[in-house]
């Protein structure tokens, strides 16, 4: 049996790094608290070397120019837990989610799929890195011994079998007592004071590290310890054996960063949504999962209330080339009264392509602006199994669906997306009764091939016949129609020449009405009509509105 064990080291100030990459290598400190009793809550090992502690005030840290103060962020930190998570998931479906910081992953079976013992540390290692993680990755034959080597050791540690206790020997005896705790505030208060007093009285023992606990005898450990020395004993001598109790994560794929300040371009929103789409990615990449729904959430800053106000230089640019975009923010002063703003992007085929979502949410984004600066970013994405498919050698050559999504955004960006699209026929007698969806490729594709086969079993084989075909004009061109005895006799048309002339056959009309139950009734009468004008003779459809009272030359023939 062999067991793995990720402990992420100071997992408060880990999540707010995985946000913010670029602070890993300052001093950084987060802090907790209601204003103005606000406390720093954890530190990096920056932060503590220019003498930054746990406990001091917001105040009293702020004194240090050096160091990058942030706010402890709940959603990051459970963010940061599910990217753990499917990190130890995507190794083994045995995984023990024991702390916050800590999972341990059951490595049965393991060996015939990722190699050795040290080459999964350094597999999971790896991974975890890619996830955005600092974290230590430790092997042994038993959970606890896993768990005390990643809490006690940085960076990859392998235990050989019946090697816990010397290798766990040099390890403080605090080790023993970093325990995550599920049951509230109260019941980690009570926690820590019974491990301060364990601390407290195997200090006074001189007992510091494991390998002195371990040779300390057990009927006497018993007797002053009680039950909970005998189990320190067994943890410290590496012989601990327990089942783990795995854990059925739900999959959940969801990625937020909390903003210091309200931004209000896009340029920096997209920079940030970048970030946020390449840890979605790889972490759906670590499942072996795709994506076919992308949920973008903005919590906007309330412009409504007065201490919210932004000033013109705050939402203004720093170059005379966003002049124009900071113009426009001024108006959210009037137009913005929302908290959030959603928008869902749909793809029409499973995907996992960062740098295509971020092109389609600029896209979105550009059509459809926030309207109000931006304080917090959820990025949410469903998770869908990749696609699977097989070309065939005879069948014609398609785009690749990724590049065609992005081209049909891009259209679709330039001309309205009400213009762009499929046209999908309605079920009325109205003439060019449709709609525009949505165009994917696939559907149209299957479509296409029911449609064929219906009709080669359907219709038997007939001889080719001339149609002619009705090219339609956008819009309608007005006419002025000459009757005489109620007969047509010559139409004329200003905006062109050729739909103009005396009319030398007609058939019709035609009567078509319908939607008389609602405001948008329509009534109208249609002719074919021959005209002789200077270029020959052309064929034309005419339509007379009999509510409004138009006359309108809708298209001709070919």
């Amino acid at each position: 049996m062999a067991f793995a064990c990720i402990f992420v080291p100071n997992f408060t100030v880990a999540a707010v790094c995985r946000a913010e990459p670029e602070i890993r290598e300052q001093a950084v400190a987060i802090f907790e608290g209601k204003p103005p009793l606000e406390n720093v809550s954890a530190v990096n090992e920056s932060a503590s070397h220019i003498g930054i502690k746990p406990g001091m005030t917001k105040a009293q840290s702020e004194l240090c120019s050096e160091l990058t103060l942030r706010l402890r962020s709940s959603l990051q930190e459970s963010v940061t837990h599910a990217a753990l998570l499917d990190c130890a998931q995507s190794f083994s479906p045995c995984v023990e989610d024991a702390a916050a910081d800590t999972v341990i992953l059951d490595l049965a079976g393991m060996e015939s799929l990722f190699g050795s013992l040290p080459e999964i540390a350094r597999h999971l290692f790896r991974r975890a890195v890619e996830l955005g993680l600092d974290g230590n990755v430790a092997v042994a034959s038993n959970p606890d011994a896993a768990v005390l080597a990643a809490r006690g050791f940085s960076g990859v540690t392998v235990i050989p079998p019946g090697k816990e206790g010397e290798s766990l020997g040099s390890l403080s005896v605090k080790v023993l007592f970093v325990n995550g705790c599920e049951g509230g505030k109260k019941k980690e208060d009570e926690q820590q004071k019974e491990s301060a007093r364990l601390l407290g009285t195997l200090d006074r023992w001189g007992v510091r590290n494991l390998r002195e606990l371990a040779a300390l005898p057990g009927i006497a450990l018993s007797e002053r310890l009680g039950q909970e020395g005998l189990r320190l004993q067994q943890l410290a001598r590496g012989a601990a054996s327990r089942t783990l109790v795995p854990v059925e994560a739900p999959l959940v794929f969801e990625e937020a960063i909390e903003l210091e300040h309200p931004i209000v371009l896009l340029e920096p929103l997209a920079f940030l949504l970048n970030r946020l789409l390449e840890q979605i990615c790889a972490r759906l990449a670590s499942r072996a999962l795709n994506t076919q729904e992308l949920r973008l959430t903005l919590e906007l800053l309330d412009l409504t209330r007065g201490d919210h106000r932004l000033d013109a230089s705050e939402t203004s640019c720093e170059s005379e080339a966003s002049h124009n975009t900071s113009k426009n923010t001024a108006q959210y002063f009037v137009s913005s009264r929302q908290d959030k703003f959603c928008r869902t992007l749909s793809l029409p085929l499973p995907m996992l392509d960062a740098k295509l979502f971020l092109k389609l949410l600029q896209l979105d984004l550009n059509a459809h602006p926030p309207g109000a600066p931006i304080l917090k970013i959820h990025l949410v994405a469903e998770p869908t199994r990749p696609r699977s498919a097989q070309g065939g050698l005879f069948l014609p050559p398609s785009p690749e669906p990724e590049k065609l999504e992005l081209t049909l955004s891009r259209i679709a960006g330039l001309v309205g997306e009400s213009r762009a699209g499929s046209l999908e026929l309605l079920d009325t007698h109205r003439a060019e009764g449709f709609r525009m969806r949505r165009f994917v490729p696939g559907a149209a594709q299957e479509n296409f091939a029911e449609e064929k086969q219906s009709i080669k079993v359907s219709k038997p084989r007939e001889e080719k016949s001339a149609v002619a075909a009705l090219r339609m004009f956008r819009p309608p061109l007005r006419a002025t129609v000459t009757l005489e005895n109620g007969q047509l006799v010559r139409v004329m048309c200003a905006k062109r020449k050729e739909v103009q002339g005396n009319v030398l056959w007609k058939a019709g009309p035609w009567r078509s009405s319908g939607d008389w139950w609602e405001r948008e009734a329509w009534s109208h009468d249609e002719w074919d009509i021959a005209l002789q004008n200077s270029e020959g003779i052309a064929l034309f459809r005419l339509v007379h509105d009999l509510l409004g009272g138009g006359w309108f030359v809708e298209g001709t023939y070919d």
